[in-house]
């Protein structure tokens, strides 16, 4: 790139009096960028960047601000610069800005939009740049400077101490950030943190613990760091690395709301010896005291949502693999023959082969197979349950105990329920035998032989001769219950569900309905094909309903939002709850209630019209799973419908929509 290309001298406003709001800043930049032509529209560039400060403040300590989108009318990225006098104000914490960034990228050109964004944003936290650009005499000094930092390569060789300086000084601090499904708050928060680094000139390392694995942060790393952000709603993978290191702990949506202000916590941490550390014993590191901020609250949830992030893949591999042993054999392989002891399903794996087929022919000895296979996976939804939920207390010493309470808990009858009792039991009982002081000589086969026998005789013990059977009846009682609903009240319970799965897409509340819902799914047990079909529904509405909102209105959504809103459609299919993030966490108090009347309204639909799921995943894929597949549609689309206009007349009626710069 040349300075032709990004920045050039008809861009640079130098102590002009360009209006008292930002709005018309932009407008003046907007209409320089036009005059120079590179943007088609000047209004429509600054309805852009108006949006986009709608979602959040572009405002930086220090007086400075940078308002920038991504718009059709820009042929090329392209900065304009405006040093004011007098300041106007964009948000920023301290007050407003002299110095005035406008940032125009082109639709669709996301990652040179983001590159010229954090160049700028790395360079003016140097004290040195910032003050080079209100000494700067002439236009032609701004676009060296600004040249200089975008495009690093064309800078001068005397720049090169500048930029060097303060960054041996930084701060070093590493970043954990995990969400119980891994796909999208994991990497939404690590992204924020990442700019907010950028910001304020530190260096940042973040371990991304999500669906597609992590590359763990090297011990070379860890002890150079000067202290570390746990933003997560899960307990974190080994987190006795970080021992004794300064620690910020939250959950993983303040990292996406307030990314600068955990920066800047973390900082003031690692120069502060009173600052909560991570706790130093390798075996109890992982949990214990509530450590880092984080009350015992916060620490209960995130010890049920580890089991319940590590229970999900077993639900869907196991879950699919059923439904599709379903479309391959029909329904009638989980039934079980007279004088049988197993379903027709496991008959036919167990007792034909590929030369010994059954009467159905290879189509239903695969499917037999599949059935059968899913159902292997599937059996270890509530060990894999209490077993994480004890790891997240006691690290590797409570895997053994926990998945030992789990198996227990399915033996005597217990269930979901027994799972995380015996999780809970098995995981402290773990911790606290890890703290007993031992000889020298048996440390060694403590995490692999005396704490996890001694924990499992410990919940196993407990579990068959105290809790067991109370367990095993209130399980019983709840399934009684639920299939004795009817009229009014199985509708109530599918109004609750559906607000539940859209209250926090994919959070906690999100989750424990769905593993409600997942953990008591059996084919034979109609009231719980029902729960499972109201709880998939109502998830699939958030997404689609934002799709739909910015179809029929795309004027009240910014560009990104409108981009998000076409891939929604998909995912909304798919059941992916988290399609409908980045519309929530821009204008949460008019999205979520909206997406929480369209879930509620499809819940009770499903339940009104007797709708049934055999699969726990898959949204629309697996059509051939659901049970009233014409009124399931209904209620899908009812609720979308709901959601959709209640958004667009939330944003319409209540409070400045994100084009009303447009309009005006």
């Amino acid at each position: 790139m040349t300075n032709s290309t990004i920045i050039s001298t008809e861009l640079v406003l130098l102590d002009v009096d360009a209006g008292s709001d930002k709005e018309s800043v932009i407008g003046r930049l907007a209409s320089r960028l036009a005059e120079s032509g590179r943007v088609s529209d000047g209004a429509a560039l600054q309805a852009a960047a108006m949006a986009r400060e709608a979602q959040s403040a572009t405002g930086l300590p220090g007086g400075i601000a940078i308002p920038h989108c991504r718009s059709a009318a820009v042929s090329a990225p392209s900065i304009g610069f405006a040093r004011l006098a007098p300041k106007v104000d964009f948000g920023a914490p301290d007050g407003p800005a002299d110095l005035v960034f406008l940032i125009a990228a082109p639709d669709g050109a996301g990652a040179e939009h983001m590159k010229l964004l954090s160049s700028l944003a790395r360079a003016l936290v140097r004290p040195d740049f910032v003050q080079s650009l209100r000494d700067a005499k002439s236009a032609e000094d701004v676009v060296g400077l600004v040249d200089g930092v975008v495009n690093p390569d064309s800078a001068k060789p005397a720049a090169a101490p500048a930029a060097t300086a303060p960054a041996a000084q930084a701060k070093s601090i590493i970043a954990i950030t995990a969400c119980p499904t891994g796909i999208a708050h994991t990497y939404m928060a690590a992204d924020a943190l990442k700019l907010a680094a950028e910001r304020a000139g530190v260096n940042l390392t973040v371990e991304t613990q999500g669906s597609s694995g992590s590359t763990p942060v090297s011990a070379q790393t860890i002890s150079g760091a000067d202290a570390v952000i746990f933003a997560t709603d899960v307990g974190v993978k080994d987190r006795q690395r970080f021992a004794g290191k300064p620690v910020i702990a939250s959950g993983v949506k303040r990292a996406i709301n307030e990314p600068d202000t955990m920066i800047a916590e973390a900082v003031a941490a690692s120069d502060n010896p009173q600052a909560a550390r991570v706790e130093g014993s390798a075996a109890a590191a992982d949990s214990g005291a509530p450590a880092g901020g984080v009350g015992w609250g916060t620490r209960i949830r995130q010890i049920l949502l580890t089991g319940v992030s590590y229970m999900i893949p077993f639900v869907a591999a196991g879950g699919l693999l059923i439904a599709l042993g379903f479309l391959f054999a029909g329904y009638d392989i989980a039934n079980t023959p007279d004088g049988a002891t197993k379903s027709l399903g496991n008959l036919i794996a167990t007792t034909n082969s590929l030369t010994n087929l059954p009467s159905g022919g290879f189509t239903q000895y695969l499917g037999a197979v599949l059935f059968t296979l899913g159902g292997l996976a599937f059996s270890f939804l509530v060990p894999a349950l209490a077993g994480y939920i004890s790891f997240a207390i006691a690290d590797r010493p409570g895997i053994a105990p926990g998945f030992t309470a789990g198996a227990v808990a399915v033996f005597v009858g217990g269930g979901f329920i027994g799972g995380i009792v015996g999780g809970l039991i098995a995981g402290f009982a773990a911790l606290w035998i890890s703290k007993v002081n031992v000889p020298q000589w048996a440390r060694g086969l403590m995490p692999v032989v005396i704490i996890p026998l001694g924990a499992s005789l410990v919940v196993g013990l407990l579990m068959f001769l105290l809790l067991g059977r109370p367990l095993a009846a209130i399980t019983s009682g709840l399934t009684n219950w639920l299939n004795g609903l009817t009229g009014a009240s199985v509708i109530l319970l599918g109004v609750i569900l559906g607000l539940m799965m859209c209250f926090d897409l994919g959070g906690p509340v999100n989750k424990a309905a769905y593993a409600f819902a997942t953990a008591g799914l059996n084919v034979a047990d109609p009231a719980s094909l029902r729960i499972m079909a109201a709880v998939m529904a109502a998830g699939m509405v958030p997404p689609l309903a934002m799709a739909l909102a910015t179809t029929i209105r795309p004027g009240l959504f910014s560009e990104p939002e409108r981009e998000n809103g076409r891939a929604a459609w998909l995912l909304g299919a798919s059941f992916i709850s988290e399609g409908a993030i980045p519309f929530a966490a821009a204008d949460p108090l008019r999205v979520i209630p909206s997406m929480m009347a369209g879930g509620a309204v499809t819940g009770a639909l499903i339940m009104a019209f007797d709708v049934t799921l055999k699969a726990p995943h898959g949204g629309i894929f697996v059509f051939f799973a659901i049970g009233n597949l014409v009124w399931f549609l209904v209620a899908l689309a009812a609720g979308t419908a709901v959601g959709g206009f209640a958004v667009v007349t939330a944003k319409q009626f209540i409070g400045k929509t994100a084009a009303a710069p447009a309009t005006a």
